[in-house]
């Protein structure tokens, strides 16, 4: 028989941790649960820092994951402003900043992960920022405006979304990517050149393939990024967006196996007994490719949640899921579904509009050697994003002349 009246406690409360400790509610766990976390405010949603944050059409009210009311209801033990700072598995207790230790039954690992600084001279001047919280969003905020200019380091989804924001809010932005194209590391050459075309004609600037040498400043206030080609671009705020580390270090400390993030199995359990991990801290199994990887995103955050408390509440493993991800920039909606791990072709649905402030709508198939979707990222194209998401998880194969044939539908290609 399942044990559902142990302690658990949950270091951790942003979307992975608040929706587990929800969860666990739901799947029947009695006994105590405690959520820890650093932040001041209750878990909330984290894609819209950057875009509706920004642009003041949101606060933390409105982006919490549940009422505050909902965890005293649900008998969640919830602390805010409260850091873990070790972990025992062997004595199975949690020490906190303040000095008290929490006993656990069994532990979740939802420690997120930190915005990567660069390891440059001016890294801790006012005015050089990051993007992971509702504190860092607020910040930014507060440096948008016209007559402002935001640098933007890192042509990332998340620098982009800024980017986007920052121009709607009357901000002159340059983006200044390491790489020969932004979106390198995460999207092919079409879908870069898609939205660098796209922020340009809205008024962003864009400098490739250059690298960054310090950030300078007036006293302690950030001033410009210099580049190591010597150029000095003037701005009032620099946000840094050159991807994140998973937070482990608690992981490691009781002795989790641990390789991009903290190693997991299908239903978020650790190589340490009664420790399971879950969210952007984790390296998870990915079935659908056959490998393991860390992903980024809130889907893979609520699947995680629900893997670890199916398994505490002795529920079914849910049937894993096909990884997906989303960007909203301007009018543009970005769906995608899959990884383009194994595959040797893309196949083009539609076409980017050859004048980059006309509507766009198309998509990119990414297929392997048997015809086999392994990825699709669709612009404004709800239909090919979920029948690409539905096949992907298939394993059918698909005709790439029909794929690529507009007049058929895609639940005709899907059949």
């Amino acid at each position: 028989m399942i044990q559902t009246s142990g302690r658990i406690v949950i270091v951790g409360a942003g979307h992975a941790g608040g929706t587990v400790a929800a969860l666990l509610r739901q799947y029947g766990w009695q006994g105590p649960i405690t959520l820890l976390g650093d932040e001041p405010i209750a878990p909330y949603q984290r894609p819209p820092l950057s875009k509706a944050w920004l642009k003041g059409e949101a606060d933390a009210e409105s982006l919490a994951l549940k009422p505050l009311s909902f965890y005293a209801e649900a008998g969640i033990d919830l602390r805010l402003d409260t850091q873990a700072t070790s972990a025992d598995a062997n004595q199975k207790v949690v020490a906190l900043a303040s000095g008290e230790q929490i006993g656990f039954d069994h532990l979740i690992l939802a420690t997120g992960a930190a915005a990567r600084k660069l390891p440059i001279a001016g890294g801790d001047l006012r005015g050089v920022l990051s993007l992971r919280t509702a504190a860092d969003a607020e910040a930014l905020k507060a440096a948008l405006g016209p007559g402002k200019t935001l640098a933007v380091v890192g042509g990332g989804y998340v620098g982009l979304e800024a980017a986007a924001s920052a121009r709607a809010l009357g901000a002159e932005v340059v983006v200044i990517e390491r790489e020969a194209r932004i979106l390198a590391r995460v999207a092919g050459a079409v879908l870069s050149d898609f939205f660098q075309s796209y922020h340009a004609a809205r008024g962003v600037t864009f400098i490739c393939a250059a690298g960054v040498e310090a950030f300078e400043g007036v006293g302690d206030q950030f001033a410009g990024v210099r580049l190591a080609d010597g150029r000095l671009i003037a701005a009032d705020a620099a946000l840094v967006g050159v991807g994140a580390s998973p937070n482990i270090g608690l992981a490691r400390q009781m002795g989790c196996a641990c390789g991009q993030g903290v190693i997991i199995d299908l239903n978020a359990m650790t190589s340490v007994a009664d420790v399971y991990a879950i969210g952007d801290c984790t390296e998870r199994p990915l079935p659908l490719y056959g490998v393991q990887g860390r992903l980024e995103s809130v889907p893979n955050a609520l699947e995680q949640a629900k893997q670890a408390a199916a398994h505490l509440c002795g529920r079914p493993a849910p049937a894993p899921e096909a990884p997906w991800f989303w960007s909203d920039q301007y009018d543009l909606k970005l769906q995608i579904a899959g990884l383009p791990l194994h595959a040797v072709r893309a196949v083009m649905r539609g076409a980017p509009p050859e004048n980059p402030m006309d509507p766009a709508r198309f998509a990119i198939f990414h297929l392997d050697a048997e015809n086999h979707v392994q990825a699709v990222e669709a612009i404004n194209a709800p239909a090919e994003f979920m029948m690409g998401r539905q096949v992907l998880s298939s394993r059918k194969a698909v005709s790439p002349e029909k794929l690529a044939d507009m007049s058929i539908s895609m639940k005709e290609v899907a059949v």
